[in-house]
C-alpha cells in the first residue's frame, strides 16, 4: 500500500478560554422571517455549483525532484484521491467539505484521521458533522469539541475560508454577508406568490346606489353581489341597472410595475458576488466563457488550494511532497482549441502524440509512443552535422 505518512500528535491545550459555536457564526435567528441560507434556492445553487467542480478534481500526490515535480502513485495517493472514507468516494468527500466550509461550518471543515490498527496506516479521514462542532479559543490555540470529546488541532484535518480577523485559525464563512440580501430575496419570493396567487388586489371595482348600513356588513355585500352579480351560468354577462351600479375594471399591478424583476436581479448579483461565482450561473444574464475561466481560475482554485495545503500540513511529513487538484478538464473549451495546443505541443516534442489522445479522452497507440520531429529540431551542438551542409560542402569541392 506504500508509506503512509502519520499525523504528530502534540499534547492538547490544558485550558480553554472563549467558545465559538455556530451561533457566534452567525446561524441564530436575526429576525422572526429569518429562513437559513441552506434552503434559499440562491445561495445552494452557487454553492453546489463551487462544491460540484472543486470535486470533479482529481487529487494528486507530487513530489518535487530537480528535473521538475512528478506525480506519486502509490498508496496514500490512492487513499485520498480514490476512497478517502468508508461509504465515501473522494467526489462525495470533497463535495462535503466545499459545502461545509461556504454554508454549514460557517468557513470551517473538520476531519478526523482513523488509523488502522495493526499497520497503523491512514483507514479513514471522517468528516465531522458541522453542526455538532464547536471551538474553545485561548490566546494562542484552540480546541476542537464534538460531541464531548476534546480535540487538538494535530489529531484533526480542519480546513479554514475567511479567516476570523481575531483568531485567524477559525473561519467566518459568508452567513453574516449574506444575511439581508437573502432576506430581501425571500420577501420578493413571497411577494411573486401573492400575486400570482392574485390576493392583492380585485380585478373590478363595484359602486353601488345603497346605503352605507348595508355595506357596512360583509353579510350585506354578498346579497348585493349575489343580487346583482351573480349568473345562471359560467360566461354568461351581467345584467344591472345602470342608474344603481357602476362597475369599473381595475389592471392589477405586474411584477415590472414594483420593480422586483430589477430587484431581484440585483439582489441575484450581490449574492454571486459575495460567492464568487458568475451571474449566469444563478440565471442572470448569457453564458460568458471568459468569465467562466475566470470564475474556475479564482474562486474554485481558491478553495482547491486551501485544500491541497491543509491536506499537505497535516498529512505529509516529507517536505518534497504535496497535494495538487488539477483543474484541466474544468476550463470550457471546445475540442478544436484543445487540439490546437496539444498540436503545438507535440511538434516542439514538450508532449507525446500518446499525451495527445488523452488530452481527447482516446485510448492510447502503441504506435504514437515515438517521438516525431521536423530536422530542424536538433540540439545546438549537432548543427553542423547536417547532411544537407555536409553535401553542400562535398559540392563545392568538386566544383573547385
Amino acid at each position: 500500500m506504500g508509506i503512509f505518512e502519520k499525523i504528530w500528535k502534540r499534547n492538547k491545550p490544558s485550558k480553554s478560554i472563549n467558545m465559538l459555536s455556530h451561533s457566534d457564526l452567525g446561524l441564530s435567528n436575526l429576525m422572526d422571517s429569518y429562513v437559513p441560507l441552506a434552503r434559499n434556492p440562491d445561495v445552494v445553487t452557487a454553492v453546489n455549483k463551487i462544491a460540484d467542480l472543486v470535486s470533479n478534481m482529481t487529487i494528486h500526490l507530487m513530489e518535487n525532484t530537480d528535473k521538475g515535480d512528478i506525480r506519486i502513485r502509490d498508496g496514500l495517493a490512492r487513499k485520498i484521491d480514490i476512497n478517502p472514507c468508508e461509504h465515501m468516494t473522494r467526489k462525495s468527500w470533497i463535495f462535503k467539505i466545499v459545502r461545509d466550509l461556504l454554508l454549514y461550518g460557517d468557513g470551517n471543515s473538520v476531519l478526523h484521521v482513523e488509523y488502522e490498527p495493526v499497520t497503523d496506516y491512514i483507514s479513514n479521514l471522517r468528516p465531522f458533522p458541522m453542526k455538532e462542532v464547536s471551538f474553545q479559543t485561548d490566546k494562542d490555540s484552540y480546541v476542537i469539541s464534538f460531541r464531548g470529546e476534546e480535540y487538538s488541532p494535530d489529531e484533526v484535518v480542519h480546513f479554514v475560508i475567511n479567516p476570523d480577523p481575531d483568531i485567524p485559525y477559525i473561519g467566518t464563512g459568508f452567513r453574516v454577508t449574506l444575511t439581508d440580501v437573502v432576506q430581501s430575496l425571500n420577501m420578493a419570493t413571497k411577494t411573486k406568490k401573492s400575486f400570482m396567487n392574485g390576493k392583492n388586489i380585485p380585478s373590478l371595482i363595484v359602486k353601488v346606489d345603497s346605503s352605507s348600513a348595508e355595506l357596512d356588513s360583509e353579510q350585506g355585500r354578498e346579497r348585493i353581489a349575489e343580487k346583482y352579480l351573480s349568473t345562471s351560468r359560467v360566461g354568461a354577462p351581467w345584467i344591472v341597472p345602470e342608474a344603481l351600479l357602476d362597475i369599473q375594471q381595475v389592471k392589477p399591478l405586474s411584477l415590472t410595475d414594483i420593480a422586483l424583476n430589477e430587484s431581484v436581479e440585483l439582489d441575484k448579483r450581490t449574492v454571486a458576488g459575495l460567492l464568487g461565482v458568475p451571474a449566469f450561473i444563478l440565471g442572470v444574464g448569457e453564458f460568458n466563457k471568459t468569465e467562466y475561466n475566470n470564475f474556475v481560475n479564482t474562486t474554485v482554485m481558491s478553495i482547491a488550494t486551501t485544500i491541497t495545503q491543509t491536506l499537505t500540513r497535516d498529512l505529509l511529513l516529507s517536505s518534497n511532497r504535496y497535494f495538487k487538484l488539477n483543474p484541466r478538464s474544468l476550463f470550457s473549451y471546445n475540442i478544436t482549441e484543445l487540439s490546437a495546443v496539444a498540436q503545438q505541443m507535440t511538434n516542439s516534442t514538450a508532449m507525446r502524440r500518446n499525451e495527445w489522445r488523452d488530452w481527447l479522452g482516446m485510448a492510447p497507440d502503441s504506435e504514437m509512443e515515438e517521438l516525431i520531429v521536423l530536422e530542424n529540431y536538433i540540439p545546438q551542438e549537432k548543427i553542423g552535422d547536417q547532411n544537407k551542409l555536409k553535401g553542400g560542402e562535398e559540392e563545392n569541392a568538386e566544383t573547385e
